[in-house]
């Protein structure tokens, strides 16, 4: 049994249909494994019967916890809701849309009990795919992940920068100002935290079941906006522009982790 905790957080946002199958499932997947671990689903207060479902699931299995969030949107901040509620070693994200597989939670965790800092749940790594997307959306995902590439890091690229399915160590994020708004926290922990090694795990993604998705044009704005800052904090930037621009996080609210 690996001493190390596990923390998986499920951000939710209206994914009452969802839910109830998707605990039973990752903990059907977690449960052989003989590890400690919890569940932390962080709803932004959906109010579709999401309480109701986890609460119920909550009192069977005191590693099932609901925290909501009143008057905030955003996927990277409930992620770094959830993570900043545990005292987990091991942090990790997937979906509540039922796209992620939780099948692929062993082999996510084997890399990190292995030595890696950051595991991912990768579509563009050898045998994975985009499932059913049309050619316009993998245009444009093409094209989204294109343009990380120079803020990467040499020799720590990931092929996939933009999935939602990952688990990373939690030291390597202590005291890392994070965006709290947009969906793409990955991308940041890639450019921005003290990550040392990566592993991608190829998956097919799958289809939503339940629910809509939340993409839309604010998503678009909130990732140019991210894509923007990292870029600054990759250039080599004079000391007035680093002040400027650490001045803009704090008036964005960014905050570490820890």
């Amino acid at each position: 049994m690996s001493s190390e905790k596990l923390a998986l957080v499920i951000p939710t946002l209206r994914e009452a249909a969802n839910l109830r199958s998707l605990l039973d499932h990752v903990r059907s997947v977690l449960d052989p494994l003989n590890i400690e671990y919890e569940i932390l689903v962080i709803d932004d207060d959906s109010r579709d019967g999401t309480t109701e479902i986890v609460s119920a699931a909550a009192q069977t299995d005191q590693r099932v916890r609901l925290l909501v969030r009143e008057g905030q949107r955003g996927l990277s901040g409930a992620i770094l809701h959830g993570w900043r509620h545990t005292d987990a070693a091991i942090l990790g994200v997937m979906d509540a849309d039922m796209q992620h597989p939780p099948e692929l939670l062993p082999s996510l965790l084997a890399a990190i009990l292995a030595g890696r800092d950051l595991a991912i749940a990768s579509r563009y790594a050898g045998g994975g795919a985009l499932g059913k997307w049309n050619r316009t959306r993998r245009l444009i995902s093409a094209a989204a992940v294109s343009v990380t590439w120079p803020i990467q890091r040499t020799g720590l690229r990931a092929k996939d920068p933009m999935s939602g399915f990952f688990l990373v160590r939690r030291d390597c994020l202590s005291q890392v100002p994070f965006q709290p708004f947009g969906f793409k926290l990955l991308l940041e922990i890639l450019v921005r935290a003290r990550i040392r090694s990566v592993e991608e795990i190829p998956f097919s993604f799958g289809s939503r079941c339940h629910g809509d998705s939340k993409a839309n044009l604010k998503v678009a704005v909130d990732f140019a906006r991210l894509l923007a800052k990292l870029y600054a904090s990759r250039l080599a930037l004079s000391g007035a522009e680093r002040r400027m621009i650490g001045a803009t996080s704090a008036a964005s609210h960014e905050a570490p982790l820890d």
